[in-house]
């Protein structure tokens, strides 16, 4: 029998918890606590992570405590590390822990990844545990509008304030452009629709990139095969990483640069580089690849059309990056090599999850600006028609706020462009290219 993975015999000693997350996914456990591990000053910052809402994970995590193994998957073979930066897991219904953890005054950094549904003005947090499966029941009923990511914030914050507790810093790690003004501004709303008095905080914008696959069941065996350990919580990802941060630690910080991040003044122009050219192309795919059969990004970015619509998607939008040509050319043959990485299985049903949150943020900007310069993009009109075609042909969408997409396919046009901007709507020539494309395509 293979001996369960433990603290004691295989990670380092559990760290005083400084940090607080909520979202205990994949993603989570492959960035943020991956680079808190790789600080020279681990040994001070520990992590207490969350759950949105499942009780599963946290129980798995819990019996090897905290601790889990790291696979980084590159083309050429695999890397296997235990990870022990996460010092306690809870479930997403724990809310009294959840308090707790604000009150204590060594409390400095309070981690987000929630995905972007979680920005949603009234969407419940519950659940939002980026690459995991949820499992179980939504904890108690924190009171108005406290079960949404917001609700969470804010509640810690006034918490905090009441316990006499000193600033923290909140940094959101979802991909939304200006996700640290974002963040403020949904937990000042709510906070005063409430009549809640808040803690101070600084929140800090972000820009997070490591592709981190949906857990595959086989990963678990490959595990213990390799490490002689039995992990019921391992993480595989890719090798590439980057975190871009921008904003104040009032209450201090992990030397996250030593680990590679980087601290800029403007994290703007590296948000637009990421959503566009990564996550636009990823959803360029998603949509695109699947009409012609595909699964995984690996499948579809071998496929010559859909590399020959990347690359289009790309032109387009590089147009309105503020990087050098060059600069931005081998970004793109970089992401190429990462999408075409047959080992990371990374699934397109995954990727066409919640698109009416992700488009806005991934081709709008793009569309709009090229429709600002009298241009009609083909690339962004191609994706566009996709997600038409996904919405009415897929069988059930997972997308809570997804448009109905039935009926006449110009009528359907019209209401799903309304559905990401009302003011597409209104665009007659843009409403003409979807049809067309979504005909030609899938006639």
């Amino acid at each position: 029998m293979t001996p369960p993975l433990t603290r004691a015999a295989d990670g380092r000693p559990a760290a005083p918890v400084r940090m607080l997350h909520l979202g205990l996914g994949g993603f989570f456990r492959a960035h943020q606590a991956w680079y808190t591990e790789h600080a020279p000053d681990a040994s001070r910052w520990g992590i207490a992570a969350f759950t949105g809402r499942s009780t599963d994970l946290a129980a798995r995590l819990a019996a090897q405590d905290g601790i889990y193994t790291l696979v980084t998957r590159g083309a050429g073979g695999d890397a296997f590390e235990v990870v022990s930066s996460v010092t306690a897991v809870h479930g997403g219904g724990e809310r009294e822990e959840w308090l707790a953890y604000w009150r204590r005054p060594e409390l400095a950094v309070v981690t987000l990844t929630v995905t972007e549904a979680g920005y949603a003005r009234h969407h419940s947090e519950e659940g939002q545990d980026a690459g995991e499966s949820t499992t179980g029941g939504p904890g108690p009923n924190p009171g108005p509008a406290l079960g949404t990511v917001a609700g969470r914030l804010a509640a810690g914050l006034a918490a905090r304030r009441r316990a006499g507790g000193g600033p923290v810093a909140i940094v959101s790690c979802d991909n939304l452009p200006g996700n640290g003004e974002l963040t403020r501004r949904m937990v000042d709303e709510l906070a005063q629709a409430a009549g809640l008095r808040l803690a101070d905080a600084a929140y800090v914008t972000t820009m997070v990139d490591r592709i981190t696959p949906y857990p595959a069941p086989e990963d678990t065996g490959l595990v213990a095969r390799v490490t002689g350990r039995a992990d019921a919580a391992p993480v595989v990802t890719e090798p590439f990483s980057e975190w871009v941060l921008c904003g104040d630690f009032p209450a201090g910080r992990p030397r996250w640069e030593d680990a590679g991040a980087r601290f800029v003044t403007d994290a703007a122009p590296y948000e637009e580089r990421k959503l566009w050219l990564l996550n636009g192309g990823h959803s360029l795919l998603a949509y695109a690849g699947s009409l012609r059969g595909h699964t995984t990004v690996a499948e579809a970015v071998a496929d010559p059309a859909c590399r020959g619509w990347l690359a289009h998607w790309w032109a387009e939008a590089a147009r309105h990056l503020a990087f050098p040509e060059p600069e931005l050319a081998a970004y793109q043959d970089a992401l190429l090599d990462r999408f075409a990485n047959p080992r990371i299985r990374h699934t397109l049903a995954k990727i066409a999850e919640d698109g009416s949150r992700k488009l806005p943020v991934r081709i709008l900007p793009v569309l709009r600006a090229e429709r600002a310069r009298g241009a009609l993009p083909a690339g962004a009109v191609r994706v566009l028609a996709a997600w038409l075609l996904h919405l009415r042909e897929a069988g059930p969408v997972r997308d809570a706020a997804a448009p109905a997409a039935d009926g006449p396919l110009r009528d359907a046009a019209r209401t799903a462009l309304a559905a990401l901007d009302p003011a597409l709507a209104n665009d007659t020539g843009l409403i003409d290219a979807i049809v067309a494309e979504a005909q030609r395509t899938h006639p």
